[in-house]
């Protein structure tokens, strides 16, 4: 890989690191935050877009690097380390799940399945922690919430995923030199 490579990979990680935060932030401060109907705790937003396409566009380092700035702003913004590394747990486990499906099955549908799958089974785990020992949620009912947070995380990571996909698609098309 020559340099200028290595430099177009910093430099969109830095920008797609950027449009988090911004998204982030506007999206807090906005109120436009979608909040899930049966859990309303739990919001939709469209900080995974950019990690999605960081990871289409320069690879799995560039959305993991881009996840983790990701944690940090939310951390900086609200102070909530455990809200801040939630976010980060959802979206390296839906980009790892990407990649593993990507390299392993070859089709972008099962990259997707894969992507969703690890979501989903990674985000169950971290609520059945999260809930009863940070938020002195009941076991019983942290395990009877496991189907709708399982829902939103299936329709969260489709919308990062296929949003990213989309963009993903759109600068293939556009700017051919730019995407692998």
């Amino acid at each position: 890989m020559g340099q200028e490579n290595k430099s177009v990979r910093l430099t969109g990680t830095a920008i797609l690191a950027a449009l988090v935060i911004v998204f982030d932030y506007t999206l807090k401060f906005s109120g436009l935050k979608i909040p899930f109907p049966w859990y309303p705790v739990l919001k939709f937003d469209f900080t995974g877009v950019p990690i999605a396409l960081s990871l289409f566009l320069y690879g799995f380092p560039s959305s993991a690097t881009t996840s983790i700035v990701a944690g940090i702003g939310i951390m900086a913004r609200s102070g909530d380390p455990i809200s801040a590394s939630i976010k980060v747990a959802a979206e390296l486990s839906t980009i790892f799940g990407l990649f593993i499906g990507d390299k392993f099955g070859g089709s972008k549908y099962i990259a997707w399945g894969a992507g969703l799958a690890s979501r989903v089974l990674v985000m169950s785990a971290v609520n059945l922690y999260v809930l009863p020992n940070i938020y002195r949620v009941p076991m019983e009912a942290a395990i009877g919430l496991l189907p709708l947070i399982g829902v939103f995380n299936l329709l969260q990571g489709a919308i990062t995923i296929g949003l990213g996909r989309f963009l993903y698609e759109a600068v293939q098309s556009r700017l051919p030199r730019w995407a692998p």
